[in-house]
């Protein structure tokens, strides 16, 4: 007979899954790529100070292995989210070349990891000390040279910059010299994917956006003519528009131009006819093919050599599937995969991508389109205690203010040797995502795990601005940011207390970058919950808007409103401004090296707080090294054990398996 299961209050459970376990498994593989019938991707490794390496898979079903060693961390800063930041070819009896971005210096790397005595990589371009300096993402090789995206500063300030489509030699004559660096066209557009060229050679496609406008709200498919010299002739606008967001372009082997755009309210793939201007849809659904190009590089849509064309696509998270743009017959991949990245690479018959499902973390998945067969090639993650412990996700549509829907996956606590007593409802934390413009789908997350197993349920909450569910969900985000996504999920949170799944005294939400403004705001906007953890958080309007990098200089103005409303609209809605009536305890967690949400917006919430009588209890932890995201293991696991030490005090269980946090506000 089973052991029956042992009785304690919720928050209380013993669990066998650590934050270290946690930090280890946090970040996923990125970038998948193919040089010849080698896979490459890269890889986070958390216990190395937080880099990212390059990993690749040989074709002949060989281990996985890092090309390069410690302390090599292939990641851009272009925009500061980065790009695409590698790509490779195969050559003749040479092995592969590989270029790559690396993070410490910014500068572009060649490097030949099957050459003779192995030599290190090679530096292509010069370091400049002039405000952010030179960087590069979304690079293609052609020829003797790199095709990328430049972003280049002109002075100390975020807004001193230009970018423009560049071609780097190979030979490392512009490792010292700028002006060895060829630039493909001008810096008219503020902001701009990298140059593709089509199959033939002749033309070169781009997307190109502007201030005030973010990739998701309208962008410009740009074709030129590439000359014999390899100069470009005249950009002429294709596609999109300022209210169309093309997301994706990619060239089928025929030479077609494919594109994935909103025109339909709905991010779907279209062939453009690139003399006339028009647009055909390949499958028109009331689905997503795309989703928000926060990064050059992104991929939803990969045509095959032979014809058909590998999509994501779903409502919410997106699944793998093969379309035939003739007919509009799309075949979902089988498998247990239930989200995918978009990140889709091809050789041959082959697709390469970057998913997860609720039972497993993400990992690279080959899908062979002439079989059926799907298996996973890399990154896949040995469970560090045993399943049983990890969370089932209810995915659930909840009513909202006016009717209206709210998505959302609810993670109730488990244990599966643990019971909580019957008469007690469980402490719930409300989970707001970034982006805002983002979606969270339901996939193993170990840092909910870390809660659930302990007796704390969490619900993510995509709420109104969310991407996954079409343009005008989506758009009602714009001008109510402060306002809908805190309606929306303190609509998921009383909902869950009213049918007794929830203790309504014991709620709290959490987020970070815009899910910690969500969080702050909701603690000014509503008594709805007991506490908070705030992390990386936007805090002040006016403040973001003057402070912030310049993709988002201007997102406020359509989260917001026109400048001429921020003052009042900060007035009314930012945390800072409205620190008087935030009364429950939180932790705030900051990087010191936040260029996105810099550490000043937390400097003047904690004053504003501190001037108050009494002071309210909360918590303070800023780490040495880390900008808008955590990637070193020692700040994840003091993070997650600081926040759940403040839930076991607010909510009143006890955990002597973490660090008391003190709460003093010192």
């Amino acid at each position: 007979m089973a052991a029956a299961a042992a009785c304690a209050p919720y928050g209380s459970w013993p669990s066998p899954l650590t934050a270290a376990h946690a930090a280890a498994h946090d970040g996923r593989p990125e970038y998948v790529g193919t040089v010849g019938a080698d896979v490459w991707w890269t890889e986070p490794r958390p216990e190395e100070g937080g880099r990212r390496t390059l990993v690749r898979r040989p074709a002949d079903g060989g281990p996985a292995r890092s090309v390069l060693p410690a302390p090599w961390n292939v990641r851009s800063r272009l925009t500061e989210y980065g790009g695409l930041p590698w790509a490779g070819a195969e050559r003749a009896g040479r092995g592969p070349l590989v270029v790559f971005v690396h993070h410490a210096d910014q500068r572009l790397y060649a490097h030949e990891p099957d050459a003779p005595g192995a030599p290190p990589p090679r530096p292509l371009t010069p370091v400049s000390a002039t405000g952010g300096g030179l960087r590069w993402a979304d690079p293609v090789l052609r020829g003797a040279e790199v095709w990328c995206v430049l972003e280049e500063f002109t002075g100390p300030a975020p807004g001193d910059v230009r970018r423009v489509a560049a071609a780097v030699p190979l030979d490392g004559s512009a490792a010292d010299d700028r002006a060895a660096v060829r630039e493909l066209t001008d810096d008219r557009h503020r902001f701009r994917t990298g140059p593709k060229p089509s199959p033939d050679g002749r033309s070169a496609a781009w997307l190109v956006w502007d201030h005030p406008r973010m990739p998701w709200d309208g962008t410009e498919l740009q074709l030129a003519d590439v000359r014999p010299d390899g100069t470009l002739g005249p950009p002429r606008t294709v596609f999109g528009g300022p209210r169309e967001a093309v997301a994706q372009l990619a060239w089928a082997a025929d030479g077609s131009l494919l594109a994935v755009s909103d025109r339909s309210g709905w991010w779907n793939p279209y062939r453009v006819d690139t003399e006339g201007g028009g647009a055909v849809a390949l499958c028109p659904r009331e689905e997503e093919f795309g989703g928000p190009l926060w990064q050059p590089g992104l991929t939803w849509l990969a045509p095959l050599p032979e014809g058909p064309v590998a999509v994501l696509h779903g409502r919410g998270s997106c699944v793998l599937g093969v379309l035939d743009p003739d007919t509009g017959d799309l075949v979902d991949a089988a498998g247990p995969w239930t989200a995918w990245q978009p990140g889709l690479a091809i050789s041959g018959t082959r697709v390469y991508g970057v998913a997860a499902s609720p039972r497993s973390a993400y990992e690279v998945v080959e899908l062979d389109t002439a079989t059926g067969h799907a298996r996973v090639v890399g990154a896949r993650a040995a469970d560090p205690v045993d399943p049983a412990h990890y969370p089932e996700p209810q995915t659930r549509t909840f009513p909202g203010p006016g009717g209206r829907e709210i998505h959302a996956h609810v993670y109730p606590p488990h244990h599966p040797a643990v019971r909580a007593p019957a008469d007690e409802a469980p402490p719930y934390v409300v989970w707001a995502h970034g982006g805002p413009t983002g979606h969270v789908p339901p996939v193993l997350d170990l840092h909910i795990a870390y809660f659930t197993s302990r007796g704390i349920g969490v619900v993510e909450v995509n709420y109104g601005g969310s991407t996954g569910y079409g343009r005008a969900y989506r758009e009602r985000l714009r001008e109510q940011w402060g306002v809908v996504d805190v309606e929306d999920c303190a609509a998921v949170a009383r909902a869950l207390a009213d049918e007794g799944t929830a203790d309504p005294r014991r709620l709290a939400i959490r987020g970070g970058s815009a899910g910690g403004w969500t969080a702050a705001a909701s603690l000014a906007a509503t008594g709805l919950y007991a506490c908070a953890a705030i992390i990386y958080p936007v805090l002040d309007l006016r403040g973001f808007a003057a402070e912030t990098h310049d993709l988002e200089s201007h997102y406020t103005d359509g989260l917001v409103g026109p400048p001429q409303t921020l003052e009042l609209r900060c007035r009314e809605r930012s945390p800072v401004a409205r620190a008087d009536r935030i009364t429950a305890p939180f932790v705030l967690l900051q990087g010191l090296e936040d260029p996105v949400c810099p550490p000043a917006q937390a400097q003047r919430l904690l004053a504003a707080l501190r001037a108050r009588t009494p002071v309210v209890p909360h918590a303070y932890l800023a780490f040495e090294g880390e900008g808008h995201g955590f990637r070193r293991a020692e700040t994840m696991v003091r993070a997650l054990e600081a926040e759940l030490s403040l839930y076991a005090q607010v909510f009143g269980f006890d955990r002597p398996d973490v660090p008391r946090l003190d709460l003093s506000g010192g």
